[in-house]
């Protein structure tokens, strides 16, 4: 359940002051406004808004940044307190911390990756911990990476940190030789992984030597696909409940984890076939099976973009979609926002196909808001994501294969259908005025093509309808509308379409339909045009003949009044 939420907003005055609560409210928008003006009229260096939501149970707030503008923060060199000095790792055990696991991840990536192994399998397998100390390169230049920085952080002098790193190295190499030599890990192939875990329970090492069981079962497992095949086996293979099947279940995310979060992990078990955006797409199908399968059968379009997950893959989603690996849903549901929020483009080459799979990621995302992420957090995302879609570069090759600029309004007022946030609709709003308000654009639409004039019309309003629809602000939205209406103005005054419908002899009834129809905006975009239209309309329920005509047929009226409320014409 939901806790009372608001809204505060931090300053700071000058680039090297800390961060001082000015205000607090229950109104996002007050709080915005507030930072802007604060920030604008130089009262602050920088701002910062955060959302405070109460969590019922814990009765503590939970903060989420909305926004940070300003002069950077100036970093200080932290300054140690003497019982927080030395290095972070201290102990071999230490190395098992999932963040110690991340930073080896990062520093030995190329050599795990050639390996086809990930940090957690280094930790358990003596084989591959014998060798990389036969490496000897790839390990000492692993420990400076992981020793400059922290030297540079914490004051501490390199070299001692190096030698302490090494010395940490080679203890937890020879502890894990060592388990090797004593057959601590057994292999699965004469032993039952659930009786294996019933006997492990309650000893001191049941974590670390179950951990060397499942490392030891994917080795000569090279691609992941086969690894991940394997792995879904050996959770087939675990025990049913209870504290046994936890000690298998663990390490087999942890596992999980590293492989789909490394580099080309991801390609590697989806397959190199899909791109970006379709391994981002198949992610959010894997996590939320269940809404994803809903939407589709809403929106079968929906199964063009969504690609469907199969083989280890799918059995991997089913068994996220039953609640287990929780971590690891929630790990891959995070990198779907990084790569949201990365400069990379999820479909290079493909604006249009871009802007389709972002349509896609966002229903499928925002499905899951509340279970995996805050709706907050997707919104931020693809806020990010939007500012890529309307700078000039992108536009420039979006519009690129229209040859008219009929199509280029078009395919911009897609884009401003798509984009998300205030700054980025008004910028997607000033390409597509740019272009509606083109002598270009009105000289097209005047020139005698395929089309009629009626149909340039019936096309013109088309377009404004869209632009309507796609969430403009209300000055943005007057202005491309209105430079619509000019040209549908142009394009029915040397057409005279007014005019001849009002003199041409057809019956009153069908005269009347189609100049309310066009004053309604469905035939001719609203402005000039159709105000003309609904001043010809208005002529000809007056004239006696029309009225006549009217009176002698009313079973004519029921749908002339639908358009003239349309129109404006009837309450």
């Amino acid at each position: 359940m939901a806790g009372p939420v608001h809204y505060e907003v931090y300053i700071r005055r000058t680039a090297p002051s800390s961060w001082a609560l000015e205000i607090a409210t229950e109104h996002r928008a007050h709080a915005m406004d507030t930072a802007e003006d604060l920030l604008r009229d130089g009262y602050a260096a920088a701002v910062r808004v955060t959302k405070e939501t109460l969590d019922p149970d814990t009765m503590e707030f939970n903060s989420l940044t909305l926004l940070t503008k300003g002069v950077p923060e100036v970093k200080t060199r932290r300054v140690m307190a003497e019982e927080d000095a030395g290095p972070r790792c201290a102990t071999p055990y230490d190395l098992y911390a999932p963040m110690a696991r991340e930073q080896m991840g990062r520093v030995l990536e190329e050599w795990l990756q050639r390996q086809s192994a990930t940090a957690f399998e280094l930790l358990h397998r003596p084989d591959l911990a014998e060798r990389l100390d036969a490496s000897g390169v790839e390990l000492q230049h692993a420990i400076q990476k992981v020793a400059v920085p922290e030297s540079q952080a914490d004051g501490v002098p390199l070299h001692d940190l190096m030698r302490h790193y090494q010395r940490l190295a080679d203890a937890t190499i020879e502890r894990l030789v060592t388990a090797g030599r004593k057959d601590r890990f057994p292999s699965l192939e004469h032993h039952s992984l659930a009786d294996l875990a019933h006997r492990l329970d309650g000893q001191s090492e049941r974590a670390f030597i179950m951990g060397g069981v499942i490392a030891r079962a994917l080795i000569g497992l090279k691609d992941g696909r086969s690894r991940l095949a394997r792995l879904m086996d050996l959770a087939d293979r675990a025990p049913l409940d209870g504290q046994a099947r936890a000690m298998v279940l663990v390490p087999i995310e942890q596992i999980l984890c590293e492989m789909l979060g490394s580099r080309g992990g991801l390609t590697d078990i989806l397959g190199p076939s899909l791109d970006q955006g379709a391994a981002m797409a198949a992610v959010v199908r894997m996590v939320a099976s269940k809404e994803v399968g809903l939407l589709v059968q809403l929106d079968p379009r929906l199964a063009l973009q969504i690609p469907a997950v199969e083989g280890p893959a799918a059995r991997l989603g089913e068994r996220i979609e039953a609640g287990e690996f929780p971590l690891l849903s929630a790990a891959l549901a995070r990198m779907v926002l990084r790569e949201l929020m990365s400069p990379r483009r999820l479909r290079p080459g493909d604006p249009a196909g871009e802007i389709d799979i972002l349509r896609a990621l966002a229903t499928g995302l925002t499905a899951t808001a509340g279970r995996l992420l805050t709706l907050e957090e997707v919104q931020n995302a693809f806020n990010e994501r939007s500012k890529a879609l309307v700078t000039a570069d992108f536009v420039a090759t979006y519009v690129k294969s229209c040859r008219t600029v009929l199509c280029e309004a078009e395919a911009l007022t897609r884009l401003c259908e798509n984009v998300t946030g205030v700054a980025n609709k008004r910028s997607a709003a000033r390409w597509l005025s740019a272009c509606v308000s083109s002598l270009r654009f009105e000289s097209e639409m005047r020139q005698t093509g395929g089309q009629t004039a009626a149909q340039k019309l019936g096309v013109l309003a088309g377009l404004q309808r869209a632009a309507r629809a796609s969430g403009l602000s209300e000055k943005d939205e007057g202005d491309i509308t209105a430079a619509i209406g000019a040209v549908g103005a142009t394009v029915e005054g040397e057409a005279r379409i007014v005019t001849l419908l009002a003199r041409s002899p057809a019956p009153a009834p069908q005269k009347l339909a189609a100049l309310l129809r066009m004053a309604a905006g469905e035939t001719a975009p609203m402005g000039p045009a159709a105000d003309r239209a609904k001043a010809e309309a208005l002529k000809l329920f007056r004239a006696p003949d029309s009225r006549a005509a009217l009176a002698a047929a009313p079973e004519t009226l029921a749908p002339l009044r639908t358009l003239m409320k349309a129109a404006g014409l009837a309450a």
